[in-house]
């Protein structure tokens, strides 16, 4: 198994075999609460209009996702895994559209198999690729909005990459790495009170959920679900 790491919106059109796109802060942390929480499947989308469309049809029971990093009209949730922390989502379908992470699935046109990665559940990715024993692997840390490289998605991509060939990298490092970084000074931003300090916590607790999110095309839609053990 030979494993790659790539970037942002460039790195998920190149991506091939079995590709995982990580968005730590905050798209698929959220995520994984979500399925934490009991809900059933997450429809990941890159429109905001096809979000509210899915939903409105009944083909989801609940929108999620931001625009510039805040909830869209007609969304029932922020991206902020705190809020979906508190939710009721239990055997829900929700609908997901971010600027980095869903967008990042929908790109991803050239893989084999797909993985929705994040560090709460990054033991677990690498497990799952463990088991699937692909050719090659492709990691895309997807950054701001996709356009620019940040130390928390390129630190998870480094941590799956380690656990996948063995290692056993130290999520403490991780960690500490991550809150030094340039994008969580926002989450203690009085200005920016859609960046929720307990998002930033959910985020970089590493290894919380012992499920990978596995994405599979369904009846034309891009569909993330719990991958157990």
């Amino acid at each position: 198994m030979r494993i790659a790491i790539d970037s942002l919106a460039g790195g998920a059109s190149r991506a091939e075999g079995a590709v995982v796109i990580i968005d730590v802060f905050r798209a698929f942390t959220t995520a994984a609460v979500a399925f934490s929480r009991g809900a059933r499947k997450i429809a990941l989308v890159a429109e905001t209009q096809e979000a509210l469309d899915l939903k409105s049809r009944g083909a989801a029971d609940v929108a999620v996702g931001e625009v510039a990093g805040v909830m869209p009209d007609g969304f029932d949730f922020g991206n902020s895994p705190f809020e979906l922390s508190q939710a009721d989502v239990d055997g829900k379908t929700i609908v997901q559209r971010t600027s980095a992470g869903t967008l990042g699935v929908t790109m991803a046109t050239k893989a084999d198999s797909a993985y929705a990665g994040s560090l709460v559940v990054a033991k677990a990715t690498a497990r799952a690729l463990r088991q699937d024993s692909p050719e090659l692997v492709t990691l895309v840390a997807m950054g701001g909005d996709a356009v620019s490289r940040t130390d928390e998605d390129e630190l998870c991509a480094m941590y799956i990459k380690n656990l996948a060939e063995g290692r056993s990298p130290d999520p403490a490092a991780v960690r500490s790495l991550a809150l030094a970084g340039d994008q969580a000074p926002k989450y203690y931003d009085p200005d920016l009170p859609h960046f929720h300090p307990q998002d930033l916590d959910w985020a970089l607790r590493i290894d919380a959920f012992d499920f990978a999110i596995a994405v599979k095309r369904e009846d034309g839609l891009l569909v993330a679900r719990r991958r157990d053990a």
